[in-house]
């Protein structure tokens, strides 16, 4: 799995690639924390590069939206091949999370 983290103003960006898998979950789980941790609580997550997501980083994203919204902020999802975007689906989460068709628009849903 690759990460990639950018600023776009007040909202961080981060890109997740490759596989979040039970191997992977914890390295994503310890990412989120330090970004919501650090007071990043406007995070879209870009999953442009994720080939594959197992329920195992579904349980760390779902983990993570609960914990953001706690502090009043919000996690939302942009670039989803349509595969990952299927399991989005299975698993119910498109009613879940915000998730937009680029980094621009999930980006500027903060401040609307």
């Amino acid at each position: 799995m690759d990460l990639a983290e950018k600023k776009s103003g007040e909202v961080t960006i981060l890109n997740i690639g490759g596989r979040l898998d039970a191997t992977s979950a914890a390295e994503a789980e310890k990412k989120l924390d330090e970004l919501i941790g650090s007071g990043q609580i406007r995070i879209v997550l870009n999953l442009g590069g994720l080939e594959y997501i197992s329920s195992s980083g579904l349980r760390v994203f779902l983990a993570q939206l609960k914990k953001v919204r706690k502090q009043q902020g919000d996690i939302r999802l942009c670039c989803m091949k349509p595969n990952i975007r299927e399991v989005f689906d299975i698993a119910g989460f498109t009613q879940l999370f915000n998730i937009a068709e680029d980094e621009a628009a999930a980006a500027a849903g903060f401040s609307a």
